[in-house]
């Protein structure tokens, strides 16, 4: 099994079926129960009474019964039969009455301490990362990114204000790591161990905000890699002032695609083969150190036989095919096309 995989294994959230929908399911047959009844028990006090008194009072008489109030019986209870159906339904509703309010009573406290134990069982898991990014805002950009990071196998925690947003996200990442909160609070990234990141996205609607995490990551942690989503053109140059190593604006690119889809409709079909495909070749790049095996480019090639490599960058220069006697070096970065498995066996010849 290759080291990602046994490592991504290991912080894994483990699966904690929780109680609170079996609660709500128990509070609901309770609710329907004591309708159910309410209706048995004014159709029965109606008929016991010879139909001599109103659907009102049989109701009444009902409720009564339930809750055993005692308010005095409004249908008079003369015969031995009608004693033992009001003495059923006394402790009949009076047991439903106490299940329901003890279900009400655990699905309040079973939501604080679900609530409290999750927070702190993903905060633990998120300790065990290493080399992790951050996503910070989980809308549809942010979903979109960890889309791409679950695809190239990459290790992520998600941070959102809205609580309700990320929930609704796992069912997409059944093994999503998250965090609820201001993402540019330093406790909250603390919490999602920026320390130990390899790099945060600022990618939430609202640039002031995606400013403010910039400027707290990087404070927290100078040496991180920090891409920011910016919407005002103006804010570009704030943004990488306060420490983004790459802003983006998504009218700008998106402008910027949709003239090349014309004027260039089959360079942007490649790209996006190479970009997003799962299932055909993708570009990826790594960054070699001193830890890698640093063999020449054509050891390389034999070692990992699916990936092309493309380029070799060299400091501030790039060397497009680099030729087969061309030695690696720690600093250099490949950029290879290789299969969406190719990464592992390409990081295992480097090994």
């Amino acid at each position: 099994m290759p080291k990602k995989l046994q490592r991504k294994q290991a912080w894994r959230l483990p699966a904690r079926a929780t109680r609170l929908p079996r609660i709500r399911k128990r509070i609901f047959a309770a609710i329907l129960l004591l309708l159910l009844m309410h209706v048995i028990g004014t159709f029965g006090f109606y008929t016991l009474s010879d139909r001599t008194v109103s659907f009102s009072d049989a109701l009444h008489m009902t409720m009564i019964t339930i809750t055993t109030v005692g308010y005095g019986e409004v249908i008079p209870l003369n015969t031995l039969s009608e004693r033992i159906f009001a003495g059923i339904f006394a402790i009949g509703g009076f047991g439903t009455i106490t299940f329901l309010f003890t279900s009400l009573a655990t699905f309040f406290l079973e939501s604080d301490l679900d609530y409290s134990l999750r927070r702190s069982r993903m905060e633990k898991a998120i300790k065990k990362l290493s080399g992790h990014y951050i996503v910070c805002g989980f809308g549809r950009v942010g979903c979109n990114v960890a889309h791409e990071l679950v695809h190239t196998r990459r290790e992520f925690v998600a941070i959102d204000l809205d609580e309700s947003s990320l929930m609704a996200q796992l069912e997409h990442f059944p093994e999503l790591l998250y965090l609820n909160g201001d993402a540019s609070d330093d406790e909250l990234l603390l919490a999602s161990d920026i320390t130990d990141a390899a790099g945060v996205f600022a990618v939430t609607g609202d640039d002031s905000l995606n400013l403010m995490i910039v400027i707290t990551a990087r404070q927290l942690n100078p040496d991180i890699r920090i891409v920011a989503r910016c919407h005002e053109i103006r804010n570009v140059q704030k943004m990488k002032k306060a420490g983004a190593d790459v802003v983006i604006s998504p009218d700008f690119s998106g402008g910027m695609r949709i003239a090349s889809s014309m004027i260039r409709p089959h360079v942007v079909t490649f790209l996006d083969e190479m970009l997003r495909s799962e299932q055909k070749i993708r570009l990826e790049e790594v960054h070699l150190n001193k830890h890698h095996r640093l063999c020449s480019i054509g050891e390389l090639r034999e070692r990992c036989p699916t990936c092309v490599i493309v380029a070799l960058k060299d400091g501030e220069e790039f060397l497009f095919n680099p030729e087969a006697d061309v030695l690696l070096g720690a600093g250099h970065v490949l950029i290879v096309m290789l299969p969406p498995q190719g990464r592992e066996e390409l990081l295992s010849a480097l090994s």
